[in-house]
C-alpha cells in the first residue's frame, strides 16, 4: 500500500449505559481519525442501554445500531463488526479508559499483522488494585498454555481484520471474554499479532465487570486452550496423577504394603492422556475443516 492511499477503517464502539462518556468518545475518535488521513466510519452499538446513551449518539456523526436488549460486550462487538463496510476494524470502549491518541500508532502497525493490540503496560495505568492479582494470574496462565508471551490478554483497544472475527465468530462469547477469546484463538493458530504499549485511564461512570467474571475468564482460558491445543492441559494433568501414583508406589514398597491407590493413580494418568490424545486429534481435524 503506497503512502498516499491508506486503508479505510471502521471504528466500532460498544456502549451500555455510557451516556456520560459516549459523546466525548465519539468526538475524540473523529478528531484523531481525521488526522490519520484515512477514510473511516464510526459505528456505535447501543447494547440495550436504559439511560440516555442512544439519545447522545443520535446527536453525533456516527452510525447507530441499537440492540433491543442487553446482550453483552462481545455480542455488541460482533454486531458492529458484521455491519462494518471496511476490513480493517478498530475496537475501542466507550468509557474513556482508552485514549484515542493511541489509534494512529496501532493503525500504522497494522500492515502484516492480523491484530494489533494496545497493551496496558505503559506507566500511566489505572487498573484497580483489587483486579490486578487476578489479571496477572490469568495472563500468566494464558501465556503458559499458549506458549507465547501475552502482554495484555483482554485489552479493549485493538485493530483487527474483519475476516479473523468472522472465522472464529462461533467461538466468540457474548460477554466481556470476547477479547480474551479472540486473543487466544489468534495465538493458538499462529496469527501474527503486534502489541503496542498504551496508557489506561480511569473510566467515566461505573464499571460493568464483576468479581465473578474472573472465574468466568479462568474457565474461558482453559476451554479455549482445550479446543485449540488440548495436550497443553491434559499432559500436565495426567503427569500430576502419574507422579502421585509413582510416589505412592515407592512409599508402599518402602513400607512393604502395596495399595490400590498407586495403581489408581497410574490408571487415572493413562486415561487422562488417552482422552488428551483423542481430543488433540479431534481438535486438529475440526480446525483443519474450519480452515477450508
Amino acid at each position: 500500500m503506497n503512502g498516499e492511499l491508506k486503508e479505510a477503517v471502521s471504528v466500532v464502539i460498544p456502549a451500555y449505559n455510557e451516556e456520560a462518556s459516549i459523546a466525548l468518545q465519539i468526538d475524540a475518535v473523529h478528531q484523531i481519525m481525521r488526522s490519520t488521513g484515512r477514510d473511516y466510519e464510526v459505528i456505535v452499538v447501543n447494547d440495550g442501554s436504559t439511560d440516555g446513551t442512544e439519545k447522545r449518539v443520535d446527536k453525533q456523526r456516527a452510525k447507530l445500531i441499537s440492540l433491543p436488549e442487553n446482550r453483552g460486550y462481545g455480542a455488541a462487538l460482533k454486531t458492529g463488526i458484521s455491519e462494518a463496510r471496511n476490513e480493517l476494524i478498530v475496537m475501542i470502549d466507550a468509557d474513556g479508559t482508552y485514549s484515542c491518541d493511541a489509534i494512529p500508532e496501532l493503525l500504522d502497525n497494522a500492515d502484516g499483522y492480523d491484530m494489533v493490540v494496545g497493551a496496558r503496560i505503559d506507566g500511566n495505568i489505572n487498573i484497580p488494585l483489587l483486579r490486578r492479582p487476578a489479571k496477572w494470574l490469568l495472563q500468566k496462565l494464558a501465556s503458559y498454555l499458549t506458549g507465547k508471551a501475552i502482554p495484555d490478554l483482554n485489552s479493549g483497544l485493538r485493530v483487527i481484520r474483519k475476516p479473523i472475527v468472522e472465522r472464529y465468530s462461533r467461538l466468540l462469547p457474548s460477554g466481556f471474554s470476547f477479547t480474551s477469546t479472540i486473543t487466544l484463538a489468534c495465538l493458538c493458530n499462529n496469527h501474527p499479532i503486534c502489541y503496542r504499549p498504551i496508557p489506561y485511564h480511569k473510566r467515566i461512570g461505573r464499571s460493568k465487570i464483576r468479581p465473578v467474571d474472573a472465574y468466568h475468564f479462568l474457565l474461558l482460558i482453559i476451554r479455549t486452550i482445550v479446543y485449540f491445543n488440548p495436550l497443553k492441559v491434559f499432559l500436565p494433568l495426567g503427569l500430576f496423577f502419574f507422579c502421585g501414583g509413582l510416589g505412592k508406589l515407592i512409599y508402599d514398597v518402602y513400607i512393604g504394603n502395596l495399595s490400590e491407590s498407586a495403581v489408581l493413580g497410574f490408571i487415572t494418568a493413562f486415561l487422562i492422556w488417552a482422552v488428551g490424545l483423542l481430543s488433540d486429534q479431534i481438535s486438529k481435524f475440526g480446525i483443519g475443516m474450519g480452515g477450508r
